[in-house]
């Protein structure tokens, strides 16, 4: 079977007759075939696979529709899945896509993001809201921040940390970067001196520490991380739990609650990809929902000529090969966007086994309405009902919840067995 995404008109006209490509006219005939290939990949019938296979790439483009883009990316994972060859596929992904990043290139794609969409800052200012009241009134602060935005969260926090009406407290900033990741020494070195420099003109006292040359969340020891007796400690978590192994999350997050801090910060992608990651149809299918969603709301957010949206798409690619065609052990769970999410709900089943929501205060949340006032129309907040499972805010896109943001403190009891 060759590579669909290496075109080959001449053959393929012979296989096929022109009517098969009338399904173009539907609305929604990516999301049809795709589905109709995944069945029959799950059913191993090989003459319906080479069929659809054929007939997704002649429709398919990464510069097209979102029909078109949607089919160009999942059509890549679902040939991988037939052919078994998606962990040297991923490989491949990954070593392309971390040849053409840099620093500088990164971080502008980071920010023009988080100025079209509040996809991260959503998580950026609900956390920063949740710290900020945690840690209110103590002089001695220290955040360890497991995400992997270049620190673009903080500089609103050094802000409002400036602007309090008691003594401006000692920050502490330890930033913990995967291994596998594009932040290395030299980039760590260049992000530590923006914030320092910008925490010099808000009159912050200000400490920047990085732990490195982490393979996976899970080598992360309460030890490396040089917490002070003194200093209030508060954990941010920004698309961390998914990056954790999913047989390995509860030990992380006891990990997390020995640490003792005054508040954990959780934001993740509201999708599941860990309770369906041996049902390969199902799996498919909530991929397939997230990503359309998604590429819908970039669509919406960039211009069609857009290279950063070109960038973002293409960063998908890995995640949707990794989650529907790499066997569960192949890769660790440590690779950025990559990872098998989980829902709110799933998430609040784990965390509360070692700690109890902290909920966000009024100020917090008006901050997170009238961030959503500076985007396009189609975005909304969703909090917390008393009947809830999951407690934690939603951002929804066109009413369809994308993105959970919750904050938690350690339970009494637990608290108490540490000390």
């Amino acid at each position: 079977m060759q590579n669909p995404n290496h075109h080959d008109n001449s053959s393929s006209s012979r296989s096929q007759s022109p009517e098969d490509v009338e399904p173009v006219s539907d609305s929604k005939w990516a999301p049809r075939l795709l589905r109709e290939c995944a069945t029959a990949i799950s059913n191993k019938d090989s003459t319906k696979i080479h069929h659809l296979l054929w007939m997704l790439n002649e429709l398919a483009s990464p510069y097209g529709d979102c029909n078109q883009k949607l089919a160009f990316y999942f059509l890549q994972a679902l040939f991988c899945k037939a052919t078994d060859t998606g962990l040297r596929c991923y490989k491949t992904l990954t070593s392309a896509a971390e040849k053409g990043k840099s620093f500088d290139s990164s971080r502008k794609l980071i920010l023009k993001f988080q100025e079209v969409s509040p996809w991260t800052t959503f998580g950026h200012v609900a956390s920063n809201g949740a710290i900020l009241e945690a840690l209110d009134g103590e002089n001695k602060l220290h955040i360890i921040d497991i995400s992997n935005t270049f620190c673009t969260q903080w500089p609103t926090l050094l802000e409002a940390l400036a602007t309090r009406n008691d003594e401006t407290p000692h920050l502490k900033l330890t930033v913990v970067v995967m291994e596998s990741t594009l932040v290395k020494s030299h980039v760590m070195k260049e992000v530590a001196q923006r914030m320092e420099k910008f925490a010099r003109l808000m009159g912050v006292p200000f400490e920047f520490n990085v732990i490195s040359g982490l393979n996976h969340l899970k080598e992360l020891t309460k030890e490396s991380l040089n917490i002070q007796e003194e200093e209030a400690l508060a954990v941010n978590c920004i698309g961390a739990l998914r990056r954790v192994e999913v047989d390995e999350r509860g030990a992380f997050i006891r990990m997390l609650q020995s640490l003792n801090p005054k508040v954990v910060t959780i934001v993740e992608h509201e999708a599941d990809f860990s309770s369906t990651r041996n049902d390969f149809v199902k799996c498919f299918e909530e991929c397939l929902r997230f990503y359309t969603l998604y590429f819908e709301m970039l669509d919406e957010s960039f211009p069609t000529t857009s290279n950063e949206r070109l960038v973002i798409e293409r960063e998908c690619s890995k995640c949707i090969v990794k989650v529907l065609a790499c066997d569960n052990n192949e890769i660790g769970d440590d690779q950025g966007d990559s990872e098998r999410r989980e829902r709110g709900n799933q998430w609040c089943t784990r965390l509360k086994e070692c700690f109890t929501p902290f909920t966000l205060n009024d100020d917090a949340v008006d901050d997170v309405k009238a961030l959503l006032k500076r985007y396009k129309a189609g975005w909304s907040l969703v909090l917390p009902q008393a009947n809830q499972e999951s407690p934690g805010i939603y951002l929804t896109w066109r009413e369809e919840q994308v993105v959970w943001a919750s904050s938690w403190k350690p339970q009494e009891k637990s608290m108490e067995v540490e000390t």
